[in-house]
């Protein structure tokens, strides 16, 4: 389970919008001679999103502790769908469009064909998106962090 701690900043209904309080940062060495300065291109495209909202099945309320939970492989499955199958199709389709064109036109219609495949992405990417059934393998879980709970390696799997 990949977890990260956060604090409750908001209650509406049966969902909670909480603030993540971890923030990756690599070995440290950022600014260090040596440092590879990673954590930094991390928001070379702005900051990631630091606050969601999400089921409130503990009950948590403002400024309660909680942990976050997302299962093993979704960061990667996540990935994989928004890079791997873009890149896929991209290249299918300039592939695709230059074996159809005539001679001296290949260039053209590989570009045409990797705009279709880029757009056959977002389509895809926006189908599954509105899939509940797929959007229940990116499903967190929240933990309420208080006196009586804590976790231990026997919980959730």
């Amino acid at each position: 389970m990949i977890e990260a701690s956060a604090i409750v900043v908001a209650v509406e209904g049966d969902q909670a919008r909480v603030r993540v309080s971890d923030r990756p940062g690599g070995c440290g060495r950022c600014d260090e001679p040596g440092g590879c300065r990673s954590a930094k291109l991390a928001y070379a495209l702005g900051a990631p999103k630091e606050e969601f909202v999400l089921p409130n099945p503990v009950g948590a309320m403002v400024g309660d502790r909680v942990v976050i939970l997302m299962r093993d492989g979704s960061a990667l499955r996540g990935a994989l769908l928004s890079y791997g199958l873009g890149a896929c199709l991209v290249l299918a389709g300039a592939s695709l469009g230059h074996v159809v064109a005539a001679p001296g036109q290949e260039d053209g219609f590989a570009l045409g064909g990797s705009v279709i495949g880029l757009f056959v992405t977002l389509g895809i990417n926006r189908l599954l998106y509105r899939s509940r059934n797929w959007r229940a393998l990116f499903a967190m879980d929240m933990v309420r962090l208080d006196k009586g709970c804590t976790l231990g390696s026997g919980g959730a799997s």
